[in-house]
């Protein structure tokens, strides 16, 4: 399910590059540069699967389990450079709901008017469930932790809203839990292509094993390694525009980072994974379409977000797991309703209505919010 008329977008990376080195336009440069990452990102995830062809099943699998959200890796750790550290956290959590919310969403509402009630696959769902609440259970303690420990110190005045605090024992709390969850997602990925039910790992996540054998590469070795590789390097430059005037285009439009990191970069990362997603829906492939926002909801949660604390170590600065109260209360609500919505393995349009309306009062929070 190629989506070939995003790749006229790439238009947009020269005009992005004039717009930062000739014309000085803070929006200009905010606009071009968001739309030419979505068709370098679908560039990205087409060579990710044509080496998965040409590795196998099991190779293959492992490496799109890795790269499926190299885009939003990307542009989060041009985010943490740059400093930006409530940016990256609420990229994540923008990246989970809308996974969970806005995708699952669209999904079941216009898979569910074009086919009425569709079903896939329970254990997926159960499985996916389990280990986000493993996540979320993750981001809550670090996050109880230093806010207690705010409450309790006098000397220290409590802000909900500031998650960069310098504290030498949430930096050790976060890398503990960094670390135990990555295993786990190791673990889930070992079980998945040792003993799962379900095929191979497509982009994100299980992709019906027939489907992908019928699925003949199209570009060689070399070619999709080269292809990586420009992406790659033509996204840290997008990225490096993007991040750079995330601020001053968030004063001109009158809203915040927090919401522009919520809202706005995840889709623009993931937005054609996500339209292969509700694609899917359409063509009443549930259990393709389910895998791919739990799948990527999953990865962001267990393996980016873990591996984003490793990884800004290498900065001045150390990212935590310390996400504001606000957006871990968010995260937890959008995992026991999209849970609760799937559970039984079937999916209609007012459930899928049910999901963007929750979308919608989050985002109407996240906008007031900070």
């Amino acid at each position: 399910m190629k989506l070939r008329w995003i790749h006229y977008m790439l238009l947009f990376v020269p005009l992005a590059v004039v717009a930062e080195f000739f014309l000085y336009n803070e929006m200009l440069i905010f606009v071009f540069s968001a739309l030419a990452l979505i068709p370098l990102a679908g560039f990205l995830g087409e060579a990710t699967e044509e080496l998965a062809i040409h590795t196998g099943p099991k190779i293959g699998g492992l490496l799109n389990a890795t790269l499926g959200n190299a885009a939003e890796l990307i542009i989060t750790i041009v985010a943490l450079k740059a400093g930006k550290f409530e940016l990256v956290k609420a990229s994540i959590t923008g990246s989970i709901i809308g996974n969970l919310l806005l995708i699952i969403g669209f999904s079941f509402l216009l898979g569910g008017l074009k086919h009425g009630k569709q079903k896939f696959d329970r254990g997926l769902t159960g499985m996916s469930a389990s280990l986000m609440t493993l996540a979320v259970i993750g981001l809550i303690i670090p996050t109880l932790f230093e806010l207690f420990k705010e409450i309790a110190d006098p000397n220290v005045a409590l802000d909900v809203f500031k998650t960069q605090v310098d504290d030498p024992q949430l930096r050790a709390i976060s890398i503990g839990v960094a670390a135990v969850l990555i295993i786990v997602y190791i673990l889930s990925m070992i079980y998945i292509l040792r003993d799962g039910d379900s095929g191979t790992i497509s982009h994100t996540g299980f992709e019906e094993t027939d489907e992908i054998e019928s699925h003949k590469a199209t570009m060689s070795i070399k070619a999709a390694v080269g292809i990586l590789a420009v992406c790659t390097l033509a996204i840290v430059f997008m990225s490096e525009f993007l991040v750079g005037v995330v601020e001053p285009v968030a004063r001109s439009l009158g809203v915040r980072e927090l919401f522009l990191g919520i809202i706005f970069i995840p889709i623009v990362g993931n937005v054609a994974e996500h339209l292969v997603g509700v694609q899917a829906a359409l063509k009443n492939k549930m259990d393709l379409s389910m895998t791919i926002s739990l799948g990527s909801s999953t990865q962001i949660a267990l393996f980016v977000a873990p591996l984003l604390v490793f990884i800004s170590m290498l900065f001045d600065q150390q990212m935590t797991l310390f996400f504001s109260l606000f957006e871990v209360m968010v995260l937890g609500l959008s995992v026991i309703i999209a849970t609760f919505v799937s559970m039984d393995g079937e999916s209609n349009w007012l459930e899928g209505a049910m999901l963007l309306a929750v979308y919608i009062i989050v985002g109407i929070g996240f906008f007031f919010v900070g």
